[in-house]
């Protein structure tokens, strides 16, 4: 068994109109499901990713209104890596990210930025052979645009206590010092652990909840039962909808899901209008009037540009 790469990574947000901006406006993704965390069902979870909302290419937000800013630490993701087609593409997006006044470190094959609220990101030239996972936005041509996770970069103060559930469990491959690979038949995704900084960690706005990585619906239970014997603690299989997920904590304190390649996005909405309703799974169906005065306002993401961002 393999895992098919990153299917998704979730952040925190305290401004969810501003991640529309950002991340649909600014970069060019999708809003392919506007719905709510099911565990939480008074705060969004809005999703990210290419034009079809494909499993390896969605970042994904938790809005909590007014969260103060975290801080990555120690056990954390610190990191979200994207996929771009070419060197020239980094060009693209260096000119891009600067005219909308984000500050920029470009590299020999990577460009490094932030969001508004302090995320770091990082688009590297996609050599994977991958397909790519684009979205259609009119200002940003599919030769340059954002094509898929390669992966996560973590702090971890005692990387080599992840190694044996990385590589024995999970199957992931050790491609460097502190750098595994999950590569399934379809993609792949990597996972790097970095030196943590002084300060202590700080869950908030800007910082990742936790990273999934992408199993084939057959083969999950499977894998709860390896992540189980490993001695990682899994929850139980979480049905929620579009996938299904269990949860888990690898040694270095990172939070691990494991989700499912499917249903997807399309179980209760066309491919043509993904994202643009509120959706909700049928048992949260009777919250809909509710949420109504909860949510915050979004604007339109297929207006958003990368100018109002």
């Amino acid at each position: 068994m393999k895992l098919e790469g990153v299917h998704h990574v979730t952040a925190i947000t305290g401004d969810a109109p501003g991640t529309v901006e950002f991340y649909a406006g600014l970069l060019g993704l999708r809003l392919v499901k506007k719905t709510v965390n099911q565990d939480d069902p008074t705060v969004y979870h809005l999703f990210y990713a290419d034009e079809r909302g494909s499993a390896g290419s969605d970042i994904t937000f938790f809005e909590y209104p007014g969260v103060p800013p975290g801080r990555a630490g120690d056990g954390m993701v610190h990191r979200v890596v994207f996929r771009v087609p070419t060197l020239d593409a980094l060009d693209f997006w260096d000119r891009r990210l600067t005219s909308a006044g984000v500050e920029t470190q470009r590299g020999a094959d990577a460009l490094l930025f932030s969001d508004r609220e302090g995320l770091d990101l990082e688009l590297v030239v996609d050599r994977s052979g991958d397909e790519p996972l684009q979205a259609d936005h009119p200002d940003v041509p599919l030769d340059v645009a954002i094509s898929g996770f390669e992966g996560v970069r973590a702090y971890s103060s005692m990387p080599e206590t992840s190694k044996a559930l990385l590589e024995d469990a999970l199957a992931f491959e050790a491609v460097g010092e502190s750098t595994w690979v999950a590569r399934g038949d379809q993609r792949g995704g990597s996972y790097r652990l970095d030196p943590p900084p002084r300060e202590r960690p700080l869950n908030g706005a800007g910082t990742v909840h936790h990273v999934a990585w992408a199993s084939s619906m057959d083969e999950h239970e499977a894998w709860r039962e390896r992540v189980r014997v490993a001695g990682a603690s899994p929850t139980p299989v979480i049905d929620r909808f579009y996938f299904r997920s269990i949860y888990f904590r690898e040694p270095s304190g990172v939070l691990f899901e494991i989700a499912t390649l499917g249903p997807g996005f399309t179980a209760d909405e066309d491919l043509a209008t993904l994202g643009q309703a509120l959706s909700l799974p049928p048992n949260y169906e009777h919250l809909r009037d509710k949420l109504k005065d909860v949510l915050t306002p979004l604007p339109d993401p297929r207006s958003s540009s990368g100018t109002s961002a």
